[in-house]
């Protein structure tokens, strides 16, 4: 396998993508399994397209993908955010379209931690007057 032409992190929620691009058809494999296997959801795989459908670039690079952590959702996400940061490493030109887009930009919302005394984060119990 060639060297990795840039190689990017994405994070979203608790994933974490750690993204490789090299020059080839159009391949992508994540965590050694084929794109289509690791994302089920159609909604899923095009979100992680996103950046590559955006610039016309689908079968320009191949993708390896090493992720960990979290739930799907997050995870399509941190591989979106670090596709088009390899993207942006590999050429500075398509930056406006991608930061149109939003694509440059981690999505910083968290769950919110649990407070003691309650049930979750907000959720208290029910309330008992005698």
């Amino acid at each position: 396998m060639s060297s990795p032409l840039t190689q990017t992190t994405g994070r979203r929620k608790e994933a974490v993508a750690r993204v490789r691009l090299r020059t080839g058809t159009g391949t992508i494999t994540i965590n050694s399994r084929a794109f289509d296997n690791y994302f089920t959801s159609a909604t899923h795989r095009q979100m992680v397209m996103e950046p590559l459908r955006l610039i016309d670039a689908q079968q320009t690079y191949d993708i390896d993908a090493t992720i960990e952590g979290g739930g799907v959702a997050g995870q399509a996400g941190a591989l979106r955010l670090g596709i088009a940061r390899s993207l942006l490493e590999i050429d500075e030109n398509v930056r406006p379209s991608l930061k149109k887009a939003g694509l440059l930009t981690r999505d910083s919302r968290k769950k919110e931690t649990k407070k003691y005394g309650l049930k979750k984060a907000r959720k208290a119990p029910q309330y008992s007057k005698r």
